[in-house]
């Protein structure tokens, strides 16, 4: 698959992983309904084994390698999940797993691509300094590259997230979708297109680190300063593959504050007994931030990511509470 993938390979994905993969539940919590005033429907990606829709992509990629490229291995750069992802799937046909990670990457998400087998690489500051080194090693150690977004395989994969969506929900209205590098709603939009075209899909990314929504925006890659704690939104630039599917497909693009996803985090938790990130509680930040476009409508939301340290959880606790209540 060398270029954009389509609603056939998005099919055929989900025969490659269902052996190794389960569906994920759907679920509408009576809470959340009143709070969008809204029918709202939960896509609990929180439940894969990685809690983390990318292990999709990864599977799919990881069980299609080439017999050279399982003698030689994998390599990747990750602030977690896409790691995470590469990490589980590697060990599951048993080959090689290099993961490049800045210095100041997630704890939790080291300690689980390490307990998968994956070899951790610090480098850089930030997540695209770690790319850049993980570049380098594919070369120098002969390793498949895997690109975070930049790859078909993996966005056919986490498509498949959007595919049971549809499949339980067909006159879905907005699909709420989490983005960084953007695989996950190009995936989306793929799949919505292609059998539901008047549902809208709706990307969320972190104000503070907003490069995916500028390059989208102005039609072209663009590199942005980025702070957000939301690692797994936190990109300095847009990516080729994903931009071109979002550029034609994509029906809006919400932009919302780390503030904002600590209190949908706090949501999650009082209105579902869910514990998420802050990029996994992104998509239901989008929709509280846009609920009087929602009211009576069919909504669902991609919860993908529950990596969240005790640090990162007590901050959201305490900032989420405040900004609920200053909001009332």
């Amino acid at each position: 698959m060398d270029s954009k993938p389509t609603i056939a390979d998005v099919l055929k994905a989900r025969l490659t992983i269902k052996p190794y993969l389960s569906r994920t539940p759907l679920i509408s919590y009576p809470m959340l309904n009143d709070l969008l005033a809204a029918e709202v429907y939960v896509k609990r990606e929180d439940c894969q084994p990685t809690s983390s829709f990318k292990v999709r992509g990864g599977v799919n990629l990881a069980v299609t390698l080439s017999k050279d490229e399982r003698m030689t291995g994998i390599v990747g750069a990750s602030t977690g999940n896409h790691g995470q992802s590469l990490a589980y799937a590697a060990r599951l046909v048993g080959v090689q797993c290099v993961i490049c990670v800045p210095e100041l990457a997630n704890p939790a998400k080291v300690a689980a691509m390490r307990s998968l087998g994956a070899e951790v690489r610090f480098h850089g500051s930030i997540f695209d300094d770690a790319l850049e080194y993980s570049e380098r090693l594919a070369t120098e150690l002969g390793l498949r590259y895997v690109h975070s977004a930049n790859e078909p395989l993996l966005i056919a994969g986490v498509a498949t997230a959007a595919l049971e969506i549809l499949e339980e929900i067909p006159d879905l209205d907005f699909l709420f979708v989490p983005l960084g590098g953007g695989s996950g709603a190009a995936g989306a939009c793929i799949v919505t297109k292609a059998l539901q075209p008047m549902t809208k899909v709706i990307a969320v990314q972190s104000a503070q680190a907003p490069a995916g929504y500028e390059s989208w925006r102005s039609k072209r890659l663009v590199e942005m300063p980025m702070t957000s704690v939301a690692e797994g939104l936190a990109t300095r630039s847009g990516y080729e593959l994903p931009q071109q599917i979002l550029r034609d497909t994509l029906d809006d693009f919400l932009l919302v504050t780390d503030s904002e996803m600590e209190s949908a985090i706090v949501q999650y938790l009082e209105s579902c007994h869910v514990l998420t990130e802050h990029a996994g509680a992104a998509a239901l930040a989008g929709a509280l931030k846009t609920r009087e476009h929602l009211s009576g409508k069919k909504v669902a939301l991609i919860l993908s990511g529950a990596n969240i340290t005790l640090s990162q959880l007590r901050t959201a606790m305490e900032h989420g509470e405040s900004h609920i209540s200053a909001s009332q």
